[in-house]
């Protein structure tokens, strides 16, 4: 690798976000918001669109209403030990069906109306 690569890796970021596809954005949005007590930061078409986004503590989704699209995504949510305690505090408060899953250790995976997956580490970080 050469020195201007590993300058421009730096020096440029790179903001990413997941698009989770949904059968229904607004079923979507009630539950990433009144579940996981996510935010809705903006909604295409003044909310009446079918791709919007959420956020909760530097974590951003994206939302988007597609009937032809089936595949589904898996989101890894790392947490610190205080915040996982605290989220495991919310989902029951919430009634939010979870399982113990494995990915490499044990997980906490939590499954949205569509099948899209949020997998958190049980140990936190």
């Amino acid at each position: 690798m050469t020195k201007t690569a590993v300058t421009e890796q730096i020096t440029h970021r790179w903001y990413t976000r997941p698009v989770l596809f949904v059968a229904d954005v607004n079923r979507a949005l009630r539950f990433y918001i009144d579940k996981l007590g996510f935010e809705k930061s903006w909604h295409e078409g003044d909310g009446a669109g079918g791709v919007c986004q959420v956020f909760r503590a530097g974590c951003e989704i994206i939302l988007c209403e597609d009937a032809t699209r089936r595949d589904k995504a898996r989101l890894f949510v790392a947490l610190n030990v205080d915040g996982l305690t605290a989220f495991r505090r919310e989902i029951v408060e919430r009634s939010v069906p979870t399982e113990k899953s494995w990915w490499g250790y044990d997980v906490i995976k939590i499954v949205d109306p569509d099948g899209n997956e949020l997998l958190f580490p049980e140990a936190g970080v």
